[in-house]
């Protein structure tokens, strides 16, 4: 019998306390054992495409900090390679592809799809065996508009601006782009739960710097139509959204409109408003500042103790507004679990 494990609890409305923590980048760099697994590996996409590498990497922060979630160690720039476009991930600067002008040539045959994306799968598998069961398992993938920004540009970090222009000239062929795209992610998601994940997170992780009536085009719509896809297939699919640095009013918009049972916020957004705002429509995850789990002592039990107190009774996930940075150190990681376990 599948025991309901404290994150899927949360995300089914019920407000567990103390709340459920798990640490978005939780498996990376800051840890030891992973940069010397990494300095035998050598290679990044390697160890996303490599089982035993990546089960190794899913599961070390577990064995470590015991989080009540493990995330599979891959990327989101799987979905572009089964879709036809090579990705180098190069380092200090992150991915690199040939940029596309239109939505024709995408692969979309899904036997390709599942070629390709099939190491996550096999990942996935191999990680749940090694979990206890009280161990929530996360997939992921990446949303329709972030892909969507790295395929137009070529890279990341330019402001959206090569994507933004394609929407603005030629409407109709970004629509293609975004629908080709949310058919792989769906396919993928699906893929995962099926694999063994328990839960699934989508990251758009671009989500800010749009006007209102393009954050509901180009992100919430397609989100939308993911999680229809996904429910089609796995009705009860517990589905976690993270529109990254959204305006309040498109996160309001973003738990209203997409479907999804949590929505996770970045650290800009006023944990009180998220409990009288979003609260009342999905769970919420988030949003400690990675810099104060840098910082540690004071500004790190304050921001914990701010969290908790505004999302006690709740259905909440504690985790941080982005990813946990590479020079995090490990005690104050400690610190965080402990803190988070022993709130009252």
């Amino acid at each position: 019998m599948k025991i309901e494990t404290k994150l899927v609890r949360v995300l089914s409305g019920e407000p567990v306390w103390p709340p459920p923590i798990w640490l978005m980048r939780q498996a990376g760099r800051y840890l030891p054992e992973y940069r010397e697994l990494r300095a035998k590996v050598g290679s990044f996409w390697g160890m996303c495409n490599a089982p035993d590498v990546a089960v190794e990497v899913t599961l070390q922060p577990i064995r470590r900090f015991g989080f009540d979630a493990a995330i599979v160690f891959s990327d989101i720039m799987t979905v572009p390679v089964a879709l036809g476009c090579p990705v180098t991930i190069k380092e200090a600067e992150g991915p690199v592809l040939t940029p596309v002008t239109h939505a024709a040539g995408f692969v979309r045959d899904r036997a390709h799809w599942e070629e390709q994306l099939a190491p996550a799968y096999e990942t996935l598998k191999r990680a749940r065996a090694g979990l206890d069961r009280e161990t929530s398992l996360i997939g992921f993938a990446g949303a329709p508009w972030t892909l969507a920004t790295y395929l137009a540009a070529g890279r990341g970090r330019d402001e959206q601006k090569a994507a933004k222009l394609w929407a603005y000239r030629d409407p109709r062929g970004f629509s293609e782009l975004l629908d080709i795209i949310g058919e792989c992610v769906a396919f993928h998601l699906i893929r995962q739960l099926e694999a063994g994940a328990d839960v699934v997170q989508l990251f758009d992780s671009w989500a800010s710097a749009l006007t209102s009536s393009g954050f509901a085009r180009f992100v919430v719509e397609p989100t939308k139509k993911i999680v229809r896809q996904v429910r089609s297939s796995y009705p009860s699919a517990k589905i976690i959204g993270f529109p990254r640095a959204a305006t309040l009013a498109g996160y309001e918009l973003y738990a209203r409109e997409t479907g999804v049972d949590a929505v996770s916020i970045d650290t800009s957004a006023p944990i009180r408003w998220a409990r009288e705002i979003l609260s009342p429509r999905v769970s919420v995850q988030g949003n400690l500042d990675p810099v104060a789990l840098i910082a540690g002592g004071k500004a790190l039990d304050e921001g914990v103790d701010e969290i908790l107190a505004a999302l006690k009774g709740k259905a909440f996930i504690f985790n941080l507004g982005h990813g946990i940075l590479q020079e995090t150190p490990i005690a104050h990681v400690e610190r965080l679990v402990e803190r988070v376990r022993s709130a009252g």
